[in-house]
């Protein structure tokens, strides 16, 4: 266990630096540890390092992981990175600061009920779909401002930005293009709307955060850069 907690906490400052050797002054970075798979001592000995975003796929598996967290959540802010089901929405706004993979409508309407029946405004980023796999979702990156303006007369949610998840490749300079893509979308909604809050674009992930950075992102999801691979393939 002190190995792993001294390597997690390595990692971090690994990952740290990457980013701050990457980012603009005027653009500071927000890592967000994805911390799927991994248990909650994991997850603990990131948050005793300072890690202040963490990310969850999946609603069954981060429930239990927050519980035994417990106090320790204070001040840190959950994001929910899976697909989410509309039947998995309730939990997902009653338990999540930013949902990244708004991909619909319908989800958003969902999302929107269960948010004001809660009390709150529920944050969310725009999944774009820059994948040809069928088993990707997100909304084509010629519908994304069109669905930005009809999500706005949506009540209870707020599109703070983009997220996007590109195809894998052994070449992270493969994800540029992507990248580019997706923050060109970005501005051209922030030039159109001058919305202040829109203002997250949620790129890049451990084997291409750096080029992310390079390419405007402003959050980034590390998982296995910080916690180690996991029993299955990850990017």
């Amino acid at each position: 266990m002190v190995s792993k907690m001294i390597n997690i906490r390595e990692n971090i400052e690994f990952v740290r630096g990457v980013v701050k050797s990457s980012e603009s002054v005027s653009c500071p970075v927000d890592i967000i540890a994805v911390t799927k798979t991994f248990p909650y001592t994991d997850v603990l000995s990131a948050l005793n390092c300072g890690v202040k975003h963490i990310g969850e796929n999946k609603i069954q598996e981060a429930l239990p992981k927050f519980d035994q967290l417990g106090s320790s959540l204070s001040g840190v802010t959950k994001h929910f990175i899976g697909r989410l089901q509309t039947n998995k929405a309730k939990k997902a706004v009653e338990n999540f600061d930013f949902i990244h993979s708004l991909d619909s409508l319908k989800l958003a309407g969902v999302i929107s009920r269960y948010a004001a029946n809660a009390g709150k405004i529920q944050n969310c980023l725009i999944e774009v779909k820059v994948s040809k796999e069928d088993s990707k979702t997100g909304i084509l990156p010629r519908d994304v401002s069109n669905f930005y303006v009809k999500s706005l007369s949506i009540s209870n949610i707020a599109i703070r930005g983009l997220m996007v998840i590109t195809p894998y490749s052994k070449n992270p300079e493969d994800s540029r293009c992507y990248f580019r893509q997706v923050k060109s979308l970005f501005e051209d909604i922030k030039r159109s709307f001058a919305n202040p809050k829109f203002d997250i674009l949620s790129m890049g992930m451990s084997s291409d955060y750096k080029i992310a950075i390079e390419e405007g992102a402003t959050m980034v999801r590390i998982g296995s850069a910080i916690f180690g691979e996991r029993d299955y393939g990850d990017k």
